[in-house]
């Protein structure tokens, strides 16, 4: 059981209630971090706005699935590995795709200066290396992806934080375990 209450659709307040909606015409569900996140109607707004706005940039949705998998394995954050493993096999990922990215890495050279670059934000902390965004510009992410790649991290920052205090329970397929290379 979560740490933080649900609330629920017919708990929902009048803020709440319209964001709700609109969550449920767009996935059928409410999942439940978001009635979790539904105690603040501020909290719930900003989070689907700021990935709202994300979602029209220039990364595509394979690619904002890459991160948000690479850095919910980083954070060991079983609530959005599950959440984004489901997401980015909607995106078009394959499975191996999907370990791949939760591993750090990518068969396809783009995709791999990407995961490692999401990666090294959350180890460094955001202190990346001149190296590194040399990397990341190199494989042809231009000034604008580079800033998109970095709210994209603080974003699953954000809900890979808010599901370990909340500890919410996990509501999509769990993700698998990851094999360990030999």
């Amino acid at each position: 059981m979560s740490r933080l209450p649900h609330v629920s659709v017919e708990q929902a307040d009048a803020k709440v209630r319209p964001l709700y909606d609109a969550i449920q015409s767009k996935l059928g569900m409410v999942p439940n971090m978001m009635q979790v996140m539904g105690n603040s109607a501020a909290t719930l707004s900003a989070y689907l706005q700021f990935s709202g706005q994300l979602a029209t940039g220039v990364l595509t949705a394979k690619q904002r699935e890459l991160i948000a998998l690479s850095v919910g394995q980083a954070n060991e954050c079983g609530y959005c590995l599950a959440a984004h493993s489901a997401l980015g096999k909607h995106a078009g990922l394959s499975g191996e795709q999907i370990a791949d990215a939760r591993r750090g890495s990518s068969v396809d050279s783009k995709d791999d200066a990407l995961v490692k670059f999401a990666r090294a934000i959350v180890q460094k902390q955001g202190f990346v290396s001149s190296h590194d965004l040399a990397d990341i510009r190199s494989h042809g992410f231009g000034e604008d992806a580079v800033t998109e790649i970095i709210a994209n991290v603080a974003l699953n920052l954000f809900t890979n934080y808010f599901n370990h205090v909340a500890d919410t329970e996990i509501d999509f397929p769990a993700a698998p375990e990851l094999a360990v290379a030999s």
